[in-house]
């Protein structure tokens, strides 16, 4: 078996999110078949055209175990930022319900989409995490929204988010080479831990990140701030703002 870079894939959709095709079930069988710790859970939220009803994720901390096959579940979403203020488009009291908050930009909610200067997109990212409920920042270096490095990277060390080095993103060409080495570089610079994640839409890319491993080799990004790498360094994460969460 393949040694892999990372012990939990933070990023992982299930059919509830009707543009992916696998259950959980699935997704946590191949797993632990891979020898991965841990998989959290994060369908996309309200503003996606075919995101479940808010009650999938209130219903997901009552109904499903902590574990299956011997794989931690977090129970977590992919939640949009509405708009460039960094707003998020569930209610406050809903992400409460979360055990893992991951925050993105989509274009399908702009009306007439067009890519915005890296200053005001930046600027979203940053009152997003203003919320201490974030976790992390999903696919940052989606090229249709440009960041400020220098001004994101600071502020999510300084708030306590990772950034995401998402293998889907790479591999589609969504996120391009020289950006990802941007954000690498300056991670590095700052000490910013990342969280290296597959976006898996279907259970057998599960834990499988190629492209991210030759982006981190080629910037020779140190293994320690990758916060994935070691399952217990997320475990601490998510019992530091959820005590009561049972992982």
């Amino acid at each position: 078996m393949k040694k892999l870079l990372i012990q939990a894939d933070m990023h992982t959709h299930t059919l509830a999110s009707s543009h992916a095709f696998s259950t959980i079930t699935e997704n946590a069988k191949y797993a632990a078949d891979i020898g991965l710790k841990a998989i959290a859970m994060t369908d996309h939220t309200n503003v996606m055209p075919d995101s479940p009803h808010i009650w999938h994720f209130r219903n997901a901390k009552r109904v499903l175990p902590n574990e299956l096959f011997g794989v931690k579940i977090i129970k977590g979403a992919e939640v949009n930022i509405a708009d460039y203020s960094g707003a998020l488009d569930i209610k406050s009291s809903d992400v409460d319900w979360l055990e893992w908050v991951v925050i993105s930009y989509h274009s399908h909610y702009f009306q007439n989409f067009k890519p915005a200067d890296p200053r005001t997109v930046t600027d979203g990212y940053i009152k997003a995490i203003e919320d201490p409920r974030v976790d992390m920042i999903g696919h940052p270096t989606a090229i249709k929204f440009p960041v400020d490095w220098a001004r994101l990277v600071p502020a999510a060390k300084e708030a306590g988010v990772l950034l995401e080095l998402n293998e889907s993103s790479i591999k589609t060409g969504k996120s391009p080479a020289p950006v990802v080495r941007e954000m690498l570089s300056l991670c590095k610079k700052y000490s910013c831990p990342i969280c290296v994640d597959t976006d898996a839409h279907f259970w057998s890319v599960i834990g499988s990140t190629p492209e991210c491993e030759r982006a981190i080799e080629e910037a020779e990004f140190p293994r320690e701030l990758i916060a994935n790498a070691d399952f217990e360094n997320i475990r601490s994460r998510i019992l530091k703002k959820r005590p009561d969460c049972g992982i």
